[in-house]
């Protein structure tokens, strides 16, 4: 069986030496070779020293001459520090050798580096007006109708999308592009078809195939169609554009290699995936399909190929939905080398909802999608699981699409391809579609209207299926617990299977009607009850009515003040909190031209004694006011009666300034000013408590913003995601009971070792009172974490819970001490990982996001990681992390094992508290088997008959002749009718099992 990861990149990179720790730069260009080394100062890299805006777990380095940790002799560095000198003095002397060695070698900071001429790219957008042509000349009220076409153009253009889109000219696909994945056979009986105005011989024809009409035109817009969708995925690989989407029709998944189905004629996103393939010999391209019927087309020219990866998210109804087939169900995982690329997540009721589809996206289509390291993106959009479709029933709303699209934007280098499939509600899927569009563009995810609801059971049945039986291929769905055979067995032995943690795979197939020889061409559309669509068109326009779709022009504002370079160890000039930590930001802000494209906010704006009491005491804001013009002497004492603090005669000033820089961003964003906020301070904030300083953290400046905004502004809900090494004490301790601040840390914890040690940053604190519940900590037990265990958290616990609750505003503890290459954190997050989880959270609140600095002691890695928040905030492309597709094929990292131990314990607490992580605490069974309430062992049996492939196999559907009888007729390929013999409620009622 072949590995479903195709490795990018080469693991020795995690082990070399780069360029960027030898280099020696001038002033004028930035850092000594020894701050390159990965040291400030000369900093200590040792893997119990760290500091999180913060200090040591064992030795904490402050050089205030004595703390809880280190009771070394005032005014002399530590051990550590010492240490670090002697390296970086090394360095300097064998950098000659060092530098032939690592010619070939790339730069741990490459990705970034070649980020810096990036800017935002284009948003192709093609379509021809023409494709309003086809359309059923036999069934006026036919679902697929030209309206679907121009309602979509026509919100695009009320919303003013088109104008600000690079329009492509469509094109017509040749033959030969076709022929790529029809048969000869299948191109020229369409081709026969042409101007053809006999609509008696042409509704004879469509009763031939399943859902099908066949209008004059229909063949030369079926190829433009095609056409249409290669030649936006050229652009995108070419570089021409950004992304894109290709408002056409007819559409064209459910076409398969010999047979026209479902509305579809030529599968226009299987041959722009081929064409792909073969012309730009891309190895990895990801399809996500998520109209609500399943593309059987498509999964059938992929089913055997490890290049793609087939994602489809459908209503099935255990078979009783069409397209009625038993492939569209779970165990369809892909045959031979593609074992394991097929993804199908089958909704077995309807009424689905946003907090569904959310959970399908964050729990198994974005870890997959991560780990798979996609060069393309393809998405087939089908509007008609959105709100008031007849066709599918659910209920997602048209702002959701664009939640569903943002992650996305960010892998595949950016290349993301959007193609209009179905959607028969002509309301939501030109809302839907025009929202998508506007994602695409760089516009910022409208906040979702309505709150979320717990994930129906049916949906976690789905995925939890799915996630077992891909367990074994993809590393990333090893998260959940398992649990032996034996156990199930002796669980019904005692009559205990109700109420427990034991996921069954449970498949239960009902399926359509009977064939037939003819398929109805009238009368095919069955209206919803005029009720229940006049409730649906009245809940769409409130959705309309109330999604808030302004925003201001400036992307991000920009808070920074010289003035704050003033606080400063006097006894240590080497300690790892350094002015010039702030000072190398500012300055590769400037080198990427980045300061010009923002809104630079005034400098000397001090937060007032009013506004740092908002979260402390105001007897600690007196006490570091009392500091100012004190001996530098009097404060080195002083400071060393706190842990991991040093004092300045001017730390006051700075420490308020820094606070009011981060309230001038809020007042930014907050008054629509600006959409998002850039926040390059000093001194941290983070473990300052309410009523002192601790872990080089005077005032705690993202709790002060945050009840700023809750004071001011009247917000109810503020989200701080902390992502700095360590742990935010203060934070958590300022917000422990306030349930309108959700506190989210990740950190490195090391069972309590590491800084700020203790029990307050593990896993089970959920906070106090009425804020418990939303203090969720996530505590790294071992060191080492990279990209890969972030996303995890991030897509796994993060943005489950940050949906959730629903911010009105983001805050973002920016500590980038868990940076590759710093000092102090011992983790391996690169910049590019920093610019992912910024614009994962830039999705919420409406885009309203201030990421504020904390810690970090590299300032190779804090520089070149805010630069690429910034870069993302600015819509600018981002290299997508490549999250170890070599390191993923060998044995699991220490550091990977201990990752899936945390969030399963994270997940397991918060799980009592926030409803969309309630399914995530079954345990799957180690070795997939079926349970007793199958009509068929569907694993075994029919995992051996199922053969889809596009080879051309005689008798295998989707083959050159799998479309024929032995007498040569044509037969459709294992497809069902849609018959209108009885209605879906009544053939169930008759079918399900009692």
């Amino acid at each position: 069986m072949s590995p479903p990861i195709v490795t990018r990149r080469s693991a020795q990179q995690a082990k070399i030496q780069t360029r960027a720790m030898v280099k020696s730069k001038s002033a004028a260009g930035g850092t000594t070779a020894a701050t390159a080394a990965g040291m400030i100062g000369g900093s200590g890299n040792s893997s119990n020293s760290s500091s999180g805006g913060g200090s040591s777990s064992g030795n904490s380095i402050s050089g205030n001459g004595s703390n809880a940790g280190d009771q070394r002799k005032a005014g002399k560095p530590s051990a550590a520090l010492l240490e670090a000198k002697r390296r970086a003095r090394n360095m300097l002397k064998n950098q000659g050798n060092a530098m032939a060695v690592q010619e070939t070698v790339t730069d741990i900071f490459q990705n970034a580096m070649n980020a810096k001429g990036l800017v935002r790219g284009p948003t192709a957008l093609i379509y021809d007006e023409t494709m309003s042509q086809h359309c059923c000349l036999w069934d006026k009220e036919h679902y697929e109708c030209p309206e679907r076409f121009t309602r979509v153009l026509e919100r695009c253009r009320e919303l003013s999308l088109v104008e600000r889109c690079n329009q492509l000219p469509s094109r017509a696909a040749t033959k030969e592009e076709i022929l790529l994945l029809h048969t000869e056979e299948h191109f020229e009986r369409l081709k026969q078809t042409a101007g053809i105005r006999d609509d008696e011989r042409m509704e004879e024809l469509s009763s031939r195939y399943d859902s099908i009409f066949i209008h004059p035109s229909t063949f030369e817009l079926s190829l433009l169609a095609t056409g249409s969708t290669i030649e936006l995925v050229d652009q995108l690989i070419t570089g021409k554009a950004q992304n894109g989407m290709a408002i056409i029709r007819p559409p064209g998944h459910h076409a398969m290699k010999a047979e026209f189905n479902g509305y579809c004629f030529f599968n226009n996103v299987a041959l722009a995936a081929q064409h792909a393939l073969d012309v730009h010999k891309l190895q990895r391209i990801l399809i996500i399909d998520y109209d609500v019927h399943h593309g059987q087309g498509t999964q059938r020219f992929f089913y055997n190929d490890p290049r793609v990866v087939y994602f489809s998210i459908h209503r099935f109804e255990y078979g009783s939905f069409w397209p009625h087939l038993k492939e569209s169900d779970y165990h369809a995982v892909g045959s031979g080398p593609g074992t394991g690329y097929n993804f199908n997540v089958p909704l077995n009721t309807i009424g689905m909802t946003n907090a569904d589809y959310l959970a399908i996206f964050q729990q198994l289509l974005l870890p997959v999608a991560l780990e798979f390291q996609p060069e393309l993106i393809i998405v087939s959009a089908g509007y008609d699981a959105a709100l008031g479709c007849p066709e599918g029933e659910m209920e997602v709303t048209p702002a959701c699409y664009p939640h569903l699209l943002n992650p996305l934007l960010r892998l595949a280098d950016s290349r993301v391809a959007v193609v209009l499939e179905g959607g028969y509600c002509l309301d939501s899927l030109a809302e839907g579609a025009a929202l998508t569009l506007r994602s695409l563009l760089g516009d910022p995810c409208p906040p979702l209207v309505e709150p979320l609801v717990l994930p129906r059971p049916e949906l976690t049945k789905a995925l939890l299926n799915c996630i077992c039986l891909h367990r074994p291929h993809w590393r990333c769905l090893q998260l959940q617990r398992t649990y032996e055979v034996a156990e199930l067995t002796q669980l019904v032995d005692q009559e205990k299977e109700k109420d427990n943690d034991l996921h069954q795979i449970v498949r239960i197939w009902i399926g359509g009607p009977p064939p037939v020889d003819r398929y109805p061409t009238r009368d095919t559309a069955i209206p919803l009850p005029p009720e229940k669509k006049a409730r649906n068109l009245a809940r769409l326009q409130v959705l309309r009515t109330e999604t808030k779709l302004s925003m201001p022009p400036i992307r991000v504002c920009y808070a920074y003040d010289p003035q704050m370079l003033e606080h400063s160890n006097l006894h240590d000039p080497g300690h790892p909190e350094q002015p010039s930590r702030i000072l190398h930001i500012h300055q590769m802000h400037e080198e990427y031209a980045l300061l010009a494209r923002m809104k630079q906010l005034p400098t000397g704006r001090t937060a007032t004694t009013d506004e740092v009491c908002l979260a402390h005491t105001r007897s600690h804001v007196n006490s570091v006011r009392r500091l100012l013009g004190r001996d530098p002497e009097e404060l080195h004492q002083l400071g060393a009666g706190y842990n991991s603090v040093y004092l300045h005669p001017r730390t006051f000033d700075c420490a308020t300034l820094a606070a009011g820089a981060v309230l001038q961003a809020v007042e930014s964003v907050l008054r629509g000013e600006s959409r998002s906020g850039i926040c390059n301070v000093r001194p941290p904030g983070h473990h300052a408590e309410p009523d002192q300083p601790h872990g080089f953290c005077i005032f705690n400046n993202v709790a002060i913003a945050a009840q700023y905004a809750i004071r001011d502004f009247g917000l109810e809900r503020v989200l701080i995601v902390d992502w700095d090494v360590h742990h935010g004490n203060g934070t958590q301790h300022i917000f422990e009971s306030n349930p309108k601040v959700l506190y989210i840390s990740v950190h490195r914890y090391e069972h309590g070792a590491f800084f700020p040690k203790g029990p307050d940053g593990n896993f089970d604190v959920v906070g106090k009172g009425a804020g418990r519940g939303f203090n969720v900590n996530i505590p790294w037990n071992k060191k080492g974490m990279g990209d890969l265990e972030y996303a995890l958290a991030f897509q796994q616990l993060i943005m489950p819970i940050a949906y959730e609750f629903n911010p009105q505003l983001v805050l973002v503890s920016a500590g980038f001490d868990a940076a590759i290459g710093d000092p102090l954190g011992g983790c391996k997050v690169t910049p590019e990982g920093y610019g992912l989880l910024t614009h994962w959270l830039s999705a919420l609140a409406g885009g309203k996001i201030i990421v504020c600095l904390e810690g970090g002691y590299n300032v190779n890695s804090i520089s070149y990681a805010m630069t690429m928040c910034t870069k993302t905030l600015l819509g600018d492309p981002v290299p997508t992390p490549q999250l170890g597709a070599m390191a993923l094929q060998k044995q699991p990292t220490v550091a990977f094992q201990s990752c899936v131990e945390t969030l399963q314990a994270c997940l397991q607490v918060q799980g009592q508290h926030w409803q969309s992580l309630k399914f995530v605490g079954k345990r799957l069974p180690r070795e997939p088997f079926v349970g007793e309430n199958n009509n068929e062992d569907f694993l075994t049996a029919s995992l051996r008959q199922l053969n889809i492939t596009n080879d051309s196999v005689p008798r295998v559907a989707g083959g050159a002749e799998g479309d024929r009888t032995d007498s040569g007729e044509e037969r459709p390929s294992g497809s069902k009718p849609k018959v209108k013999v009885k209605t879906l409620t009544e053939y169930m009622a008759e079918h399900k099992e009692q």
